[in-house]
């Protein structure tokens, strides 16, 4: 297991990550395709994570509430003028909030159902993994992908287990055992649904950098870029479990 970075990381990796997409999309043809996001061409992921960064820095704004903030209270999410300069605008826009929060200051999110805090802390957090993965798409798509920075893969495969998985209701599937493990050293255990007794069983073992770890995880790398030992179709309906953007 790993220390979530703390708050004032949490902010500069989004602004580097952020600004890594933004250098990734420079010079390359805006209508190209994404291929982790084979529906969106790379103006339209541009515009996806300044109108998340947007969306969240009022949600941060608003503090604690049961839900989002009205449409009048977000504003217009739409790319307006030269599509870089509202990028970075819209990064600036979710640290300048998160800032002004600061961690523990609650907040609506949507991963109530996992356990996850419910604060900007916790959007941070997600938003560090957020920026990564399409700053990622963003260096794929211009030819020159790179692999995630490693305190953000180490925490991303953790924000994964704990997030995407805690919120996505019951597992469909039999029991299941797995251990993921990163070439860095971490290792995160998982059993699903969680044993109300000490576990046993097979335990399907995974293995691979931490970064591709993550990016296997949300469907940017394929599953063959990482070794599994064991039940390889369960690892798959893991992979597909989750629903994702």
């Amino acid at each position: 297991m790993t220390a979530t970075p703390a708050f004032p990381e949490l902010l500069s990796l989004i602004d580097d990550r952020s600004a890594a997409l933004r250098r990734a999309v420079a010079g390359t043809d805006p209508g190209a395709r994404v291929p982790g996001c084979p529906d969106w061409s790379l103006h339209d992921l541009v515009a996806h994570l300044g109108g998340v960064h947007r969306f969240w820095a009022a949600v941060v704004a608003a503090g604690p509430s049961e839900k989002w903030p009205d449409e009048e209270a977000i504003g217009d999410v739409r790319p307006q003028g030269d599509l870089l300069a509202w990028s970075a605008d819209s990064t600036a826009e979710l640290l300048a909030a998160l800032s002004a929060a600061g961690p523990d200051r609650g907040c609506w999110a949507w991963w109530s159902a996992s356990g996850a805090p419910l604060t900007a802390g916790a959007v941070a957090r997600h938003q560090v993994q957020e920026a990564a993965v399409h700053a990622f798409d963003a260096q794929q798509t211009s030819g020159r992908p790179e692999p995630l920075p490693t305190a953000i893969a180490l925490d991303g495969v953790a924000e994964f287990l704990q997030v995407l998985i805690g919120s996505s209701g019951p597992w469909p599937h039999g029991y299941a055992r797995l251990s993921l493990h990163s070439a860095e050293g971490p290792s995160w255990p998982l059993d699903l649904p969680e044993p109300s007794e000490p576990p046993s069983g097979p335990v399907t073992q995974v293995h691979g950098p931490a970064s591709d770890l993550v990016l296997v995880l949300y469907g940017r790398r394929p599953a063959d870029a990482l070794r599994v030992d064991g039940d390889r179709a369960l690892f798959e309906q893991l992979r597909a479990w989750p629903e994702l953007d």
